[in-house]
């Protein structure tokens, strides 16, 4: 088993001892509840539950079985396919700043890519980063990290946001050490 199954093995087991329900009966209050998006099952759990986003989101994956890499080989798309369709029309000319973040990151060892609608998500034994095109003319690098030295590109997000910062990035050369070493910390604070 990969170190990631294990991490999702375990934060499975952690949402069973959290709410006192096996595996079979938290499945069975998410079919019982006849929500069918992702994001009401999720509220819901959280209200119900009181389990926390990632939690929440993690079970309402495991359930479903929808997590975006699952996804991506149930529909028979490789990686590279479902980036094509996030990187077209106008899109088309960030991807060689996803394709130089992604080059670098991949030195720092093991981790999961997790394609979602409109980005990547990045994740050990949680999500540590985000990548995507927030317009036709920027892509946006989410960070999970405490604690970074504030500088000018790296901006903080308010309490409660799915990531702590984020960059923007308009040009392959934005990818320098500064950012690669602010999203290793958020790497290797995830697992």
């Amino acid at each position: 088993m990969s170190s990631l199954d294990q991490a999702v093995e375990t934060q499975m087991a952690n949402i069973q001892a959290k709410t006192g329900k096996s595996m079979a009966e938290l499945a069975a209050l998410i079919q019982q509840s006849g929500l069918t998006k992702h994001g009401e099952i999720r509220a819901m759990l959280q209200r119900e539950l009181g389990l926390g986003w990632g939690d929440a989101n993690m079970l309402v994956h495991n359930v479903l079985q929808t997590d975006g890499q699952s996804a991506a080989e149930a529909s028979g798309a490789t990686i590279d396919a479902v980036l094509d369709g996030i990187y077209t029309g106008a899109k088309a000319a960030l991807r060689p700043i996803h394709d130089r973040l992604m080059a670098e990151i991949d030195t720092f060892g093991e981790f999961e890519t997790l394609p979602k609608k409109g980005y990547v998500s990045l994740r050990r034994k949680k999500q540590f980063a985000m990548i995507g095109p927030a317009t036709n003319t920027r892509v946006e690098v989410g960070l999970n990290a405490k604690g970074l030295p504030a500088a000018e590109r790296l901006i903080g997000m308010p309490a409660g946001s799915m990531c702590n910062y984020t960059v923007k990035l308009t040009q392959v050369d934005a990818v320098d050490d500064e950012l690669i070493a602010w999203i290793k910390a958020a790497f290797d604070g995830a697992g």
